[in-house]
């Protein structure tokens, strides 16, 4: 019997891990990306709850932990680069976590898991989709047009695919902060903490240290949506040289790095709201339907779960429109549960004044403190297991030769 014929759009985190578990359930997949090879830049990202257990069925977990960054945890700082709260690894939910790694090792990483039994197309993207009776046909932007049996979106929160699919019906929810990430050389004040500082008028500067030898920055502020992320590199540079010409500590440093930078991200900070993931024979999955934006510390986790609950249903339903169903069924009160942010999120980690500043930095002491995380054991469980999360995953793992 001919095996299901699957094109999936996009091939960084959720695309890969997508068709990772499609083809141990036996469908033939293919992946097309954008861009002329694999992106491999990006920052430390982690992988939590359900991911995690995940990860451990896909048997790449102990490859994760051995591209660590090495970050110790998260040190706040003022001006004169003096501590003012510190957060270890792994002893609060708002600083380094216990397994993560920089988005683009784990982009090579399930990239080098799939690419013998996946085929993967670079520097060209769907730009029509017609769907008939029997597969859809996708018409390339290299001029090539091919028939699958089933096509999913996987290209992020950006996506041309999403559009191509749905219009205007999901819609990008802003959440009033821009934030660039690039790499810069080390330098002698870089450690293995990440240090976190911030200047007034709602401006943060981030340094986190790599496992390559350089260093990981990001600039963030509060702002209304300006159309930023369209705009072309060069003029986002020059932003960001405004934005943060005066905001002090090691900006000028980081500033004088930007014109010869070649792996800058600027974008606005935004979650996905989709009210529907399926259309026909197409489906979406990742950032691209349900983005929770970066500031829930759970994109990357609710990815590799999205796909992982997408290519099982499709494993286990004969009709692709009962597994779209059910996927949907399953994943959406999860995903409405990650994009629900704490209260002050992020207007509390950007104050705008001096004084706010301080009040921050002493929340953070009290995060961190002794007596608060001997009161939170009180009402926590030993016994938990570090993957439970708030989804049952059901065993589609089990029907695979894993």
């Amino acid at each position: 019997m001919k095996p299901t014929t699957v094109l999936i759009s996009g091939a960084s985190i959720a695309g890969p891990t997508l068709a990772f578990w499609l083809t141990r359930f036996g469908f033939q997949t293919t992946i097309v990306e954008r861009a002329d090879s694999l992106r491999l830049g990006g920052q430390n990202i982690d992988i939590t709850g359900a991911a995690q257990k995940i990860v451990q069925l896909m048997g790449i977990e102990d490859d994760i932990r051995a591209a660590n960054t090495g970050e110790l945890g998260v040190c706040f700082v003022d001006e004169h680069n003096i501590s003012k709260a510190e957060l270890p690894k792994g002893e609060s939910t708002v600083g380094t976590r216990e397994l993560e790694i920089l988005r683009g090792d784990l982009a090579k990483l399930l990239f080098d898991l799939t690419k013998d039994k996946v085929e993967y197309i670079f520097g060209t993207q769907i730009v029509q989709l017609t769907e008939g009776k029997t597969g859809v046909t996708v018409a390339f932007q290299n001029g090539i047009e091919q028939q699958f049996d089933l096509v999913i979106c996987a290209d992020g929160i950006r996506s041309k695919t999403r559009t191509l699919l749905f219009g205007d019906e999901p819609t990008i929810r802003p959440l009033g902060l821009y934030i660039s990430y690039f790499t810069i050389p080390r330098s002698a004040t870089d450690t293995n903490w990440a240090r976190w500082y911030n200047a007034p008028g709602s401006r943060v500067i981030f340094i986190r240290p790599d496992n390559e030898g350089t260093t990981r920055v990001s600039f963030s502020f509060l702002s209304d949506p300006k159309g930023y992320e369209r705009l072309p590199v060069s003029e986002q540079k020059e932003i960001l040289k405004k934005k943060f010409a005066d905001a002090g500590w090691e900006a000028p440093r980081i500033l004088a790095e930007l014109d010869a930078n070649q792996d800058i991200y600027f974008d606005g900070i935004s979650q996905v709201m989709a009210p529907r993931w399926s259309e026909g024979r197409c489906a979406m999955v990742g950032d691209a339907a349900f983005c929770p934006s970066p500031l829930s510390g759970m994109g990357t986790s609710l990815a590799i779960v999205g796909a992982y609950v997408l290519a099982g249903e499709l494993a286990r339903n004969a009709d692709y429109r009962q597994a779209f169903a059910a996927y949907e069924s399953l994943l959406r009160p999860y995903v409405n549960q990650v994009q629900k942010l704490p209260p002050g999120v992020p207007w509390a980690a950007h104050p705008k004044t001096k004084f706010g500043i301080s009040l921050f930095y002493a929340g953070i002491r009290l995060i961190s403190s002794r007596l608060v995380k001997r009161i939170s054991d009180l009402f926590s469980s030993k016994t938990k297991d570090p993957t439970e999360d708030k989804i049952i995953l059901p065993d589609y793992w089990k029907n695979t030769s894993i």
